[in-house]
């Protein structure tokens, strides 16, 4: 990562995220939890998110999902009839500070697995250096192929999904809706590259043309002279592929410069907290969500939405947020079902493991797949809604099994060893 996405000076994180997780961020949820034996000693899971940097509203994001399923898991009962503890720890947009992060959860807070994560690089670093150390890793929001493909480990999983998913996911509506002549826009690491890739290969096997791009460094700000050149090549799409910030930033400016209106503008990944932090003037384009609140026909969604948007003053659940509860949920069940915290076991309990329509919140049942580690989530493709008032910010046309347009493990480049 970049020299700016550091985190900010004089930010005491170390102290402000230990008490927050040991007290299970109290200022954010108000459910109360039964009272452990002091004997009893809690399942420790160390969650490393950027608190700050770019990514910092994703990060907030996926730790409150899963401190939300920290609660209800202690109220009913813990994990094996222990406590659960999430520990949190600000990784900054940042794989050496998110690798640090990590190593003082494993050797000072004796955590027995790892999670978190938003940007890929640090989503790689840290799957490099949990498999160093023997620790199961749930990625719950970094998107990179090569974390499930090329470079997976035996001891990572990941929850959200694979870039070549969410391209697939919006791919043939951006040709079929708008033409086959491309521009991309695209952040300067891991996850944006493999982005435009995989969108690169499903443009040219339909014969379509990329007429310009350009590489972003994270941080950016003034994105003019890029839109200048997207103007001048006159493509039929303008792929946005940035992320957190940097997206909200751009598409603010092409909104000045006016050129949603005469290009189509859309992409793979989009957030909610994106849409919530755009002037209605610059919502706009067509994209892929990961998950998404308003499934009416979907059993426990609407439950869900409901408790937590009554414990978070009502806020609603996003995509990000789900990311994290469904990964404290799927550790938890791989445990009970491993009746271990032992690597090993747990590894093995998480290989086939499918999430129960209550913690899955969607039509099919994902499941982590033995061969790659990669959980078949569904792809939630659509539109802003451009006179949208919040959460009513995107209209979702379709929801495609993640299954239906994954790649296999061996076309991803996984081999993982197999007992």
């Amino acid at each position: 990562m970049h020299e700016q996405d550091k985190p900010e000076e004089g930010f005491d994180r170390r102290d402000f995220l230990k008490t927050a997780g040991a007290m299970g961020l109290a200022t954010m949820f108000a459910t109360a939890k039964p009272t452990w034996a002091a004997s009893e000693t809690p399942i420790k899971i160390g969650m490393v998110d950027p608190i700050t940097s770019t990514f910092a509203a994703l990060g907030h994001s996926e730790i409150k999902g899963a401190q939300f399923a920290e609660a209800e898991i202690n109220k009913a009962g813990g994990i094996l009839g222990r406590p659960l503890q999430v520990l949190v720890e600000d990784g900054a947009g940042n794989p050496g500070t998110s690798v640090d992060k990590s190593s003082r959860l494993v050797s000072q807070d004796k955590v027995d697995f790892l999670m978190g994560t938003v940007n890929s690089a640090s989503s790689l670093a840290v799957s490099q250096f949990a498999n160093q150390h023997n620790k199961l890793f749930l990625c719950t929001g970094g998107h990179v192929d090569s974390l499930t493909g090329s470079e997976c480990k035996s001891t990572t999983f990941r929850t959200c999904s694979t870039t070549w998913m969410l391209t697939a996911g919006d791919f043939e509506t951006l040709y079929k809706k708008f033409g086959k002549k491309w521009y991309f826009l695209t952040t300067d690491y891991a996850f944006g590259k493999s982005e435009q890739t995989d969108y690169t290969t499903q443009l040219k096997k339909v014969g379509g043309t990329v007429v310009g791009g350009a590489l972003v460094p994270v941080g950016t700000t003034d994105f003019s002279s890029y839109l200048i050149d997207v103007k001048a090549k006159s493509p039929q799409v303008l792929c946005l592929l940035l992320a957190g910030n940097d997206q909200v930033n751009c598409m603010k400016q092409i909104a000045q410069f006016g050129i949603n209106k005469d290009i189509a503008v859309g992409g793979a990944l989009f957030e909610l907290e994106q849409a919530q932090a755009l002037p209605p003037a610059a919502r706009y384009g067509w994209w892929t969500m990961e998950w998404y609140w308003n499934q009416p026909k979907t059993p426990h969604v609407a439950d869900f939405v409901k408790r937590f948007s009554a414990a978070h003053k009502g806020e609603y659940p996003t995509a990000r947020v789900w990311f994290g509860y469904a990964s404290t949920y799927a550790i938890k069940l791989a445990v009970e079902r491993a009746k271990s915290t032992e690597t090993a076991k747990v590894v093995k309990a998480m290989e086939g493991l499918v999430l129960p329509p209550e913690v899955a919140l969607q039509p099919t049942a994902p499941v982590y797949r033995a061969e790659d580690h990669q959980l078949m989530i569904s792809m939630f493709p659509g539109h802003v809604i451009e006179t949208g008032t919040y959460p009513n910010l995107f209209e979702v046309s379709a929801i495609v099994p993640g299954a239906s347009i994954a790649l296999s493990a061996q076309e991803m480049g996984c081999k993982l060893p197999r007992t």
